[in-house]
């Protein structure tokens, strides 16, 4: 069978399944497995048994497009072109395509790993990957709905300025060597086939060697991920951050990015906690740094990353995001 005919067919039970997930969770939790709705357990089991699959999915589709795509373009040629640009465009333009696409931290890592392949600048991928869950469209609506349009505005504006600003901070670091040598091996396998003249077909089959090559590396740190923020969505309390993060002492906007770190959400999941949190009288700018810290930094993400890059370049990420994050809160705290 032809590639191109094999991927057809592959696309087509791939939109099957992505569009039919939620009710099998659904027939599985509440049908098969007979959990009672409401309860810890089942919201855990439920996060756990929806993610993983949606995550995997997005990882199999984004990983085969992007690498189709790089079998187009060189790396130096890509790499060429975002460090010719003047200061700071290339970090901009990455961010602007992180708030476009609509990804969770856990599921935007997969496109992530393909432009580091693709020998694109660490900061440049990086202000993708902070962007790409943090300023999410859904938000934005949400916030203007409840806080009207200076405080939707200002949450774009700072978090676009943390994804720029942290991408090029992580860019002028010259952290390259803490990615891990497997992705820059994939990388050499891209250039030697811009040696040849391919066909459509040689594409695709490209396309299948880069998911066998990447999801073979990460589902199981993908799945341990979602694991971690399954059983933290499930159990922690609303009611003891709220206490912690309506309190008007200094410490309460990094304290609420600590313990945001943990937990995993997408922009649309973490809002019903965030309006629960703040009619319980937490701060606007404590409780949207927690919301920050949720969904463009949580634990889950780097347990994936982990694989990706080498701990001394998660700590340098986590340092300056979370920096930011803080910023972020105070910012919102004193103008609100």
């Amino acid at each position: 069978m032809k590639a191109t005919t094999f991927a057809s067919i592959l696309l087509t039970a791939w939109l099957v399944a992505y569009w039919f997930l939620a009710d099998a969770v659904d027939v599985l939790v509440y049908g098969f497995l007979k959990m009672d709705e409401g309860t810890h357990l089942t919201s855990a089991v439920y996060f756990f048994v929806y993610e993983a699959p949606k995550v995997l999915l997005l990882l199999v589709l984004v990983v085969f497009l992007v690498g189709i795509v790089r079998s187009y373009f060189s790396p130096e040629r890509t790499r060429t072109i975002l460090e010719n640009k003047p200061l700071l465009l290339g970090n901009v333009f990455a961010s602007l395509l992180g708030i476009v696409t609509p990804f969770c931290s856990c599921s935007a890592v997969p496109l992530f790993i393909g432009f580091v392949e693709a020998g694109i600048p660490l900061g440049v991928t990086f202000s993708f990957l902070i962007a790409a869950p943090m300023i999410n469209e859904i938000a934005v609506v949400l916030l203007f709905g409840l806080f009207g349009w200076k405080v939707a505005l200002v949450y774009v504006g700072t978090g676009l300025s943390i994804a720029i600003l942290a991408g090029f901070v992580i860019n002028k670091l010259k952290v390259e060597r803490y990615v891990e040598d497997w992705v820059y091996s994939i990388r050499s396998q891209s250039i030697e086939l811009q040696a040849q003249t391919v066909t459509f077909a040689n594409r695709v089959q490209f396309g299948f060697d880069a998911v066998r090559d990447i999801v073979a590396k990460v589902w199981f740190y993908i799945l341990i991920g979602i694991g971690v923020g399954a059983g933290i969505h499930g159990y922690v309390p609303a009611d003891f951050m709220a206490s912690v993060m309506g309190k008007s002492s200094w410490w309460a906007v990094p304290l609420s990015v600590l313990i945001g770190v943990p937990l995993y959400s997408n922009a649309a999941g973490i809002i019903p906690i965030v309006h629960a949190l703040l009619e319980k009288g937490a701060s606007l700018g404590t409780t949207l740094a927690f919301m920050m810290s949720v969904i463009g930094l949580s634990l889950p993400e780097m347990i994936i990353l982990r694989k990706v890059l080498k701990l001394q370049l998660i700590f340098i990420f986590v340092g300056v995001v979370a920096t930011g994050i803080v910023m972020v809160g105070y910012l919102f705290n004193a103008i609100t």
